[in-house]
């Protein structure tokens, strides 16, 4: 699966579980590990664990290669890596304090 539709399969299924303030980074320029970063919210620990196991559920069903699963333990941030795609499953003020939309949208100097 190229990355814009592996894109779209991970946007597809953190949708199915009503994840929050969906975000699309294109990091192809500056990580040779991924193209794309999708961070989401959910709105409790066990919200954050479902998105983020919907989405390994589903991968693995439509034979994707899943890299890496992390942060599964507390949930309050959990990251699933599809090589191409990582997606970034966060409680709220979790997000609010990385910040990793602005992290991965500044221009190295």
């Amino acid at each position: 699966m190229e990355s814009a539709q592996l894109k779209q399969f991970v946007i597809d299924k953190i949708e199915d579980l009503k994840a929050k303030d969906i975000t699309v980074l294109d990091v192809s320029e500056q990580s040779n590990i991924a193209d794309f970063m999708v961070v989401c919210s959910g709105n409790s620990k066990t919200h954050v664990r479902s998105i983020a196991e919907n989405l390994v559920v589903e991968s693995k069903r439509a034979n994707l290669n899943i890299k890496g699963v992390e942060g599964r333990d507390t949930s309050e941030w959990v990251l699933v890596d599809l090589g191409d795609v990582i997606l970034h499953v966060m409680q709220q003020q979790t997000r609010d304090y990385y910040q990793l939309e602005k992290l991965w949208s500044e221009k190295p100097e």
